[in-house]
């Protein structure tokens, strides 16, 4: 049976393969350039709010990097969520549309934060289902 500290691994590669490779398919603008390069993530509101553009979908490339470094910051509490309490976020509710508001409207509200902050005010109040799960079985460390 495959290491699960290799599967995950495997995992974090291929989407960030992913995330790369759709970003460059389109014509990326200087703006998305620099995002990719620094990651989304340690932008502040302020900075990105301008560069969401909700109504094009994830045809825009900082849409479409945004969406999908949305995918992995939850994906990954979910993990820890797991492991915590047996708990996690339903994802189905973190479409294209709502993803790219919430995040818009967040820095709206709050420019001198990160995207991270709105992910983590989601995940505080957003219901969490019960799941059967071992704690445990993740292994962080080999």
């Amino acid at each position: 049976m495959p290491d699960i500290g290799m599967i995950y691994r495997f995992v974090q590669l291929v989407a960030t393969l992913a995330v790369s490779a759709a970003v460059a398919a389109f014509t990326t603008p200087a703006r998305a350039d620099a995002l990719l390069s620094r990651g989304i993530g340690t932008t502040s509101c302020a900075g990105l709010v301008a560069d969401i553009k909700p109504n094009e979908g994830l045809n825009d490339p900082i849409n479409l990097m945004l969406y999908a470094w949305v995918q992995g910051y939850i994906s990954a509490a979910n993990v820890a969520l797991l492991e915590y309490d047996r708990r996690h976020v339903d994802m189905t509710e973190l479409t294209d549309v709502n993803v790219l508001h919430m995040i818009r409207e967040y820095c709206k509200a709050h420019p001198e934060k990160k995207p991270a902050n709105a992910l983590d005010a989601y995940l505080k109040t957003t219901k969490k289902m019960r799941a059967q799960w071992q704690a445990g079985t993740v292994e962080w460390d080999e």
